[in-house]
């Protein structure tokens, strides 16, 4: 069940008033085989292709509700809403006024503050990080960490844990959440990427402290106010008249889909605590592509917004790294660039394609099996509006070992003994190819290149291809996905 409402044609108007720490798989590689058209969105059809989709989503994962929307070419082509915000009360999930919780997509926000704070000459992105802040982060052998690496999430920290809380009395107000949790230092900064949600709070705090104004009024007074985004907030628990419109979460429990109880991120609130619409959204998406400004009202400039698009650091050399504050999803054909977010119940994501003036923004809640139905959404868009090859396979040269082993996440709490979650295996399936397995998910790879492999999608046409590289670290051989320019893994030593 959905409702929807679509616009076609670039000259439609649009008349808007309204609008984790987690990481999603959501990227896609760079220049696999040959795209179509560059930067020509394919949209004909685009509204009764996303409907089909949903359709299978809804039936095969476990999705309660959805919220989309679609903007191009500077005006919002579709909305809709589908399944429901609230079962027991059959309440269907309408786009322009249900809340959904975008998770670390909010940190896109975030980013776009702290940008202010660098046009307006009160932050400079190669200063200390102490330089803003009443406490210290200490340096890790004499260097320290600068605001630019936490852009790039490549602060060189451990993650932390205990980012959620399940009452409002147990929230600590996040500027003194981040002061006793400091996490520890294990590499150098700027020199390899894993994702931090610490990196992103004390963004925030760095933006609260030198405004001078609490991080939620900021947003509120900077970002989604100018662009009118009035059903957008970080504030736990939601402001009272924004609570009757939030979407339940929902997990699955007995073969039922169970609401779940509004959740608590502010601990960590710069990095994941926002709540919004799919309408509001589409405002800030619209304001993105169209270089900082909407409706006459500018939030940054034009090289601001390019900076958070531009390419900075990657782990792996042949695919997409991080963006400033952005993934990089793609590279070309035409260039996308993302984030997408998981809260417990809520799974998200936003894609712009900024050389198409083109972008969406999609959430959903329902069981476990929601967050694979996000990421298929996802990829079912890109694979339509930009469609793809699969790249040639090569055989592998007869000096290239197989990459066989076992490979553990860099994003993790160090200062807790390693989980079954953060490890993967690579096995052999073949002359060319390798089998992955990651808890009881096994997939299958094939060469396309030296170290570098494609994921076998059996049927899917269009893509996007997902794509594993292995590649030299400072303690031996790195596996990284196309899909997680986030962070990297590490082989285990036998």
């Amino acid at each position: 069940m959905h409702t929807r409402h679509a616009w076609k044609g670039a000259a439609a108007a649009l008349a808007l008033m309204a609008c984790t720490g987690y990481s999603p798989a959501l990227a896609q590689p760079a220049a696999q085989g040959a795209p179509a058209e560059t930067a020509r969105p394919q949209i004909d059809g685009l509204a009764d292709f996303i409907d089909g989709v949903m359709a299978q989503q809804i039936a095969s994962h476990e999705i309660a509700g959805a919220t989309i929307s679609v903007v191009h070419d500077n005006a919002l082509l579709l909305s809709a809403g589908y399944g429901y915000a609230d079962i027991e009360a059959g309440h269907r999930v309408v786009p322009e006024t249900t809340l959904f919780r975008p998770g670390s997509v909010s940190k896109l926000f975030t980013w776009t503050a702290l940008m202010q704070q660098v046009e307006g000459g009160q932050v400079d992105l190669d200063a200390d990080v102490n330089t803003y802040i009443d406490f210290e982060i200490p340096p890790f052998e004499g260097q320290p960490v600068r605001v630019r690496d936490l852009m790039t999430h490549s602060p060189g920290m451990s993650d932390v844990s205990g980012i959620s809380v399940a009452s409002v009395d147990e929230l600590t107000p996040y500027g003194s959440w981040i002061r006793q949790h400091i996490p520890q230092r294990l590499w150098a900064p700027g020199t390899e990427i894993a994702y931090s949600n610490y990196g992103v709070a004390l963004a925030g705090y760095i933006v609260e402290r030198v405004s001078d104004q609490p991080f939620a009024d900021y947003t509120e007074d900077h970002v989604f106010t100018p662009l009118g985004m009035t059903s957008t907030t970080f504030r736990e628990p939601l402001p009272a008249h924004l609570q009757s419109r939030m979407a339940a979460g929902y997990e699955l429990e007995d073969g039922r889909l169970v609401a779940q109880p509004f959740e608590l991120f502010s601990n960590i609130m710069p990095a994941g605590s926002g709540t919004s619409t799919a309408h509001d959204m589409a405002r800030f998406i619209q304001a993105l592509l169209n270089g900082g400004e909407l409706d006459g009202t500018r939030i940054l400039e034009p090289d601001s917004v390019a900076l958070l698009m531009q390419d900075s650091l990657r782990n792996a050399p042949g695919l997409p790294g991080m963006a400033h504050g952005f993934y990089v999803v793609q590279e070309s054909g035409p260039r996308l660039v993302g984030h997408g977010g998981n809260t417990g119940d809520f799974h998200s994501n936003l894609i712009l394609a900024p050389e198409a003036g083109f972008g969406f923004f999609v959430s959903v809640t329902g069981g476990d099996e929601s967050s694979a139905g996000r990421t298929d959404l996802t990829n079912a868009i890109i694979g339509r509006v930009f469609p793809q090859t699969p790249a040639p396979r090569e055989p592998r040269a007869e000096d290239e070992a197989l990459p066989v082993g076992d490979y553990r996440m860099n994003r993790r709490d160090y200062s807790r003994p390693p989980r079954e979650e953060y490890d993967i295996e690579v096995t052999e399936a073949g002359e060319n190819a390798i089998r992955i397995r990651f808890l009881e998910d096994v997939t299958y790879w094939e060469r396309i290149g030296p170290m570098t492999y494609e994921k076998v999608t059996g049927a899917r046409a269009g893509g996007p291809f997902d794509r594993v590289q292995f590649h030299s670290g400072q303690d031996g051989l790195v596996l990284s996905f196309s899909y997680q320019p986030y962070m990297a893994y590490h082989r285990v030593a036998d």
